[in-house]
Parts: C-alpha cells; structure tokens; sequence
C-alpha cells in the first residue's frame, strides 16, 4: 500500500492544511523564545519530512527520526534547552510533525514496516527526555515534571496517531475494492458491447451467405460466381465469431483478418461533425478497413471527442486523425483545453478511458492517454488491420 508515486500537485493539495499547521507551530516557537535557535534546523527538516511523507512514507520515516536524534545532540553539545517540551523532549512542531508522519507510515506502508517504523519514532522521542537539556530546569528551578505524565501523555498522542493511521489505511482499502469493482463491471460492459457490434457483423455475413445461397439455388448457372462470395463471407463470419467468442471468454483475442470495409472515412467524418466541437480532422485510409475494426475506431473517436466535451474547458482546437500506417489503425485524439474543476454537466462515471483501453486490448491493438506536455490531454490507440 505504499504510495511512492503521488505527484507533486497531488501532494500539495493532500498536505497544505499540514504544511500551514506546521509553519504556523513553527513560526509561534520562534517568535516566542528567541534563545531556542538551535532547535530550528531540527524543527524544519522534520516539519519538512512530515509533509513529503505520503511519497516514502517509511524512508520519511526513518529521516525524521535521524534528524530528531541529531537535533538532540545537537542542542546537549550547545546546551541549550529547546521551547516549551509538549511530551518527553520534544517542542509542539516536532511533535505534530512526528503524529503526522506515524499516521501515513502506518496508513500507507505494510505492517512490519509501519511497526518498525513507528517504534523507531517512538523511542527517539523518548530519548529525547533524557538527552536534551532541561527546559523546566533553566525556567522553573525545583520544577520537573513527572515520567509518568510524559508517558501518559506520549502514550494518549500515540493511539490517536496509529488510530488516524488505521482509520485511513481501512477507508483506503474499502475505496481500492469499490474502485476494482466498479472497474470490473465497466469493462464487462464493454465486452458485452463490444460483443453484441461482431455478433451485428456475422449475422450481417449469415445473412449475405444465406442470400447467395438462395440464388445459387435459384439459378443454378450462377454457382460459379456465388460460391466464392459464400465463401469468402463464410470466412469473415468465423473470424468475426472467434472474436466473439474471445470477448465472452475475456481473453486475448488475436487480429482478424483483413475484411472489406465501408466508407469509414465518411463515418468518422459524421461523428466529427455530429460532436460539435473545433475539430481539425485527418483521414488517410489507403487500405480497406474491416467493418467490425471500423466499429471500434469510430466509438473510440466518439468516446474521446464525448470526453474532451465533458472534461476540458477552453478548448479551442482538437486534432483528431486516422490512418492505416505499417498495417495498424491509428487513431490520435488531442486536444488544447484545461482540466475542469467542477463535476461535467450531467456527471461522469469515469470509466470512459477504461473501456477505451479494453477495447483495444481485446482487438490486439494498443492504447494510450495522457496530458501532453504543452496542456491539453491526448489519446492515442493503435489496431492491427489484419493478421
């Protein structure tokens, strides 16, 4: 469960209530006790680790207790005492800093690892008692509290820690299931889809054969000139039924074989028009297309030009091309706009590219989404024409 792949804007927005937390903590020390500058170094790298946690969690982890401990020593070798201690010797920054981080660790990283991590924490702090000067020494002479109030203490903030932790660790778990669900039943939809577009194409190729068998049958002089269309419709019907059959099954389906293909051209050329949106359209179809392929590449043209709708504002241009190059179908879907950041008229169930992708697996073919690097958002698929 360790993330170790959380962009930096994702990070930003999860932690900047911590961030500004921790700063204001930190702001406040050193405003109030201007002697306690030996401690600051200490304080900020902490501060720091707590907030780029969900990244490396256990790592995080593990510096923060190395830089309490350097902190420690070295505010014993310049004996000078820190702020006020909030539990054992620890100041209120380094110690929410050091309950943040036991959280993620624990919510985020396995368990052995959370384990060792958060005793390592643990005992750091507590050595923290005996190592650093005393506060209450230097600032109430005769007055040092209690162990027992600093275990008390350490303890209470430690459970609401590791409980935070679990909390997050268990709602994480129940998202991930629902999401695989939800991801599950979205690509048996589309299989189902998919499957019901090649079971239109044999019965289409049924139905040729069984015209042309009639005639045949009819005028029996023109077998010679019908057989072979039988057969070759007989042919493209098993291809189509194989691809069936694979999609029921939810395995690899191998490429068809080349077929004879209608106008596609025409057809992505409507579903442009139809989308009503700034589209700049490239078609180069020098090889026929099989008709079932030509099903798929429309919807992929359609589901993209529906996402660029319902996602991206400002958009002011989008590209979209096909094209038959080195035997493949490409098709590339790109676009200039933002993200939006409200919810698209109408909602979304954010499957759309889920079953793009599984489409094209399903066909032998490739598939690709993203950001492009100078904004806007692409998609880009490529289907073997033929076998």
């Amino acid at each position: 469960m360790e993330s170790t792949d959380l962009g930096w804007r994702a990070l930003l927005r999860r932690q900047w209530p911590l961030a500004c937390a921790l700063l204001f903590f930190l702001g406040s020390e050193v405003l109030g006790e201007p002697s306690t500058w030996w401690q600051v170094p200490g304080s900020v790298v902490v501060c720091a680790l707590a907030v780029l946690a969900p990244r490396r969690p256990f790592d995080a982890a593990l510096a923060a207790a190395t830089a309490l401990a350097a902190s420690s020593v070295v505010l014993l070798v310049a004996d000078a005492a820190p702020a006020v201690p909030v539990v054992s010797g620890l100041v209120i920054s380094e110690t929410a800093a050091a309950m943040a981080t036991t959280a993620i660790v624990v919510r985020q990283a396995s368990p052995v690892r959370a384990a060792v991590a958060v005793a390592l924490l643990v005992a750091v702090s507590a050595a923290t008692l005996w190592v650093r000067p005393d506060y209450w020494a230097e600032q109430w002479p005769g007055y040092e509290p209690p162990v027992w109030q600093h275990a008390i203490g350490g303890g209470v903030l430690l459970v609401l820690s590791v409980g935070t932790g679990l909390y997050f660790r268990a709602r994480d778990r129940e998202r991930a299931t629902a999401v695989r669900a939800e991801v599950v039943a979205a690509q048996h939809a589309e299989r189902m889809a998919l499957a019901r577009e090649l079971h239109d194409v044999v019965a289409h190729y049924v139905t040729g054969i069984v015209v042309h068998a009639q005639a045949a049958q009819a005028v029996p002089a023109a077998a010679g000139e019908v057989l072979p269309i039988i057969v070759h419709s007989g042919n493209e019907a098993l291809t189509a039924m194989r691809r069936l059959v694979g999609t029921l099954r939810g395995a690899e389906v191998e490429a068809p074989a080349p077929a004879v293909a209608g106008d596609l051209a025409d057809d992505v050329r409507g579903v442009v028009e139809g989308s009503g949106q700034p589209v700049r359209l490239h078609v180069d179809l020098p090889v026929a297309v099989p008709p079932s392929l030509g099903r798929s590449v429309l919807r992929l043209v359609q589901e993209s030009l529906t996402n660029t709708r319902k996602h991206a504002g400002g958009v002011s241009r989008v590209d979209v091309s096909v094209a038959v190059v080195d035997g493949q179908v490409r098709v590339v879907v790109a676009d200039d706009g933002r993200e939006r950041r409200t919810a698209p008229v109408g909602g979304s169930g954010g499957y759309g590219l889920v079953g793009m992708r599984e489409r094209v697996e399903l066909l032998g073919g490739e598939f690709e989404a993203g950001p492009r690097a100078g904004g806007g958002w692409e998609v880009r698929a490529s289907l073997p024409v033929g076998g």
